[in-house]
């Protein structure tokens, strides 16, 4: 095989050890939190450290592959992904879970991006659709069977299990990159933004950890308070920072475009809400249902199934009915199907809660695809890498604030009611107000132009 067509292999088995991990958790959370001696609800800092860590490094990766090498940081992502899920494996406490998953997200926060750009550099341009075709599989097919898997090893053998395998792939990787890819590197790498990175990273960690933490017992709640103060003062600082900067780390005057403000605001409010799915559904099923977390599993996978038949009909309905019309109308669609999961009771039927779950992941799959194209009609070329840097950090950031939400939806609930234990009559509110929040991103999708990405969507301009 030569090494054009070898790279995208090595690049894809990367990116899907990348992808089932991040979605094989959430069914192994309740199992999880019972061997380590927490909560269920507490473990949502394993979910967003991991997102955070992905949200402040995905920005300066780019950089690390001019400056250093593509195949260094390349390596170097897979290394210390691997060495993340060894510490996950191990982790006897929370806190320690935690710091591990976060040094997994550092990894893969290099993982993705630079994956993509050894591809674009070791692949011929008459070839390079076929090979990003192959790359962007394991997005589809690791929330796929990421579900059922995570399911199928805690319950049949043990959740330690999810993180052990990625052992042995990360060495076969580290020696195929090794052996294949090229150490390209840029011949003039652009001064690293060290002060921007900063702040960003202090703005981010600050807001969405100090958020996070606010109900956990383990973190004295002057700490909370102390990192939402310190984020929100280093995120007005950027704010300033980036007005008087010439390249700055995150562009922020791209939202003056109402296609990519529609496309990132947008699609942040309604990650929130969709975002929290994931995290709740798993608990409703196994701590109020009582399934084990294989029967979980191959339930949610209906949700993933969902998105992957309708990622071939998106071009049709874009066609046909434009992204103004299809967002607007479609995210009350997702938001409805998001709120219909506060019916499932202990005595509903398999075949009933499988069939919203179908149906969700067919408009969610619609929803994100959509603001994932329309946030980039109008960018420039010359500013798409800050655009997508943006996009990417956002779109991290919606999913933690999501989980977020949702854990503060239950725990509120559990407070209103006088409940010391999770139990299935949580659910119901924590399904609506993450239905009602994905549903007001219908607003800004409203307010695009109505032409907004007609050239993308192959119609004609009236």
């Amino acid at each position: 095989m030569t090494r054009e067509r070898l790279v995208p292999y090595i690049v894809a088995v990367a990116l899907f050890m990348e992808n089932m991990d991040s979605t094989v958790i959430a069914t192994a959370l309740p199992a999880i939190a019972a061997d380590i001696g927490t909560s269920p609800i507490e473990l949502k800092l394993a979910i967003t450290s991991y997102l955070l860590a992905l949200a402040i490094f995905i920005p300066m990766s780019g950089w690390m592959a001019d400056r250093f090498g593509a195949r260094t940081i390349f390596r170097s992502a897979i290394l210390v992904f691997v060495a993340g899920s060894i510490l996950c494996a191990i982790s006897g406490a929370l806190s320690h879970f935690v710091l591990a998953r976060f040094l997994q997200g550092m990894g893969g926060a290099m993982m993705s991006p630079v994956g993509r750009l050894v591809l674009i550099r070791s692949v011929d341009k008459s070839k390079l659709v076929d090979a990003m075709a192959l790359v962007t599989m394991p997005a589809l097919i690791g929330p796929l069977l990421g579900p059922p898997l995570g399911g199928f090893i805690t319950t049949f053998a043990s959740w330690h299990w999810i993180f052990i395998i990625n052992v042995p792939i990360g060495i076969v990787g580290f020696a195929l990159v090794t052996r294949f890819v090229e150490n390209v590197k840029s011949d003039v790498p652009e001064p690293f933004d060290f002060t921007g990175m900063t702040l960003v990273a202090l703005g981010i960690g600050g807001l969405a950890f100090g958020c996070t933490v606010l109900t956990v017992k383990f973190v004295p709640f002057a700490v909370s308070i102390m990192l939402l103060v310190v984020g929100t003062a280093a995120t007005f600082a950027y704010v300033l920072y980036a007005r008087r900067t010439a390249s700055p780390v995150i562009d922020l005057s791209l939202f003056a475009l109402p296609t990519f403000r529609a496309g990132v605001a947008g699609g942040f409010v309604f990650r929130v809400g969709a975002g929290a799915l994931p995290f709740l559904l798993p608990l409703l099923l196994q701590i109020g249902f009582g399934m084990t977390p294989f029967e979980s599993g191959m339930v949610t996978f209906a949700t993933a199934f969902g998105a992957m038949v309708m990622k071939a009909l998106v071009p049709r309905v874009l066609r046909r009915f434009g992204f103004r019309l299809t967002m607007t109308v479609n995210a009350l669609l997702a938001a409805t199907t998001i709120g219909a999961c506060a019916l499932f009771r202990p005595g509903t039927p398999v075949w009933a809660m499988i069939s919203v779950l179908l149906v969700g992941g067919l408009f969610r799959s619609l929803q994100f695809t959509s603001v994932n194209t329309i946030a980039f009609a109008d960018v420039e070329p010359r500013r798409m890498s800050r655009a997508t840097s943006l996009a990417s950090v956002s779109q991290q950031l919606s999913v933690s604030t999501g989980v977020t939400v949702g854990a503060l939806a239950l725990e509120t609930v559990m407070a209103v009611r006088g409940d010391a234990d999770l139990s299935a009559a949580a659910f119901p509110p924590a399904f609506m107000v993450i239905a009602l929040i994905s549903a007001s991103a219908t607003v800004l999708f409203a307010l695009m132009p109505k032409d907004a990405g007609a050239e993308m969507a192959q119609r004609k301009k009236s």
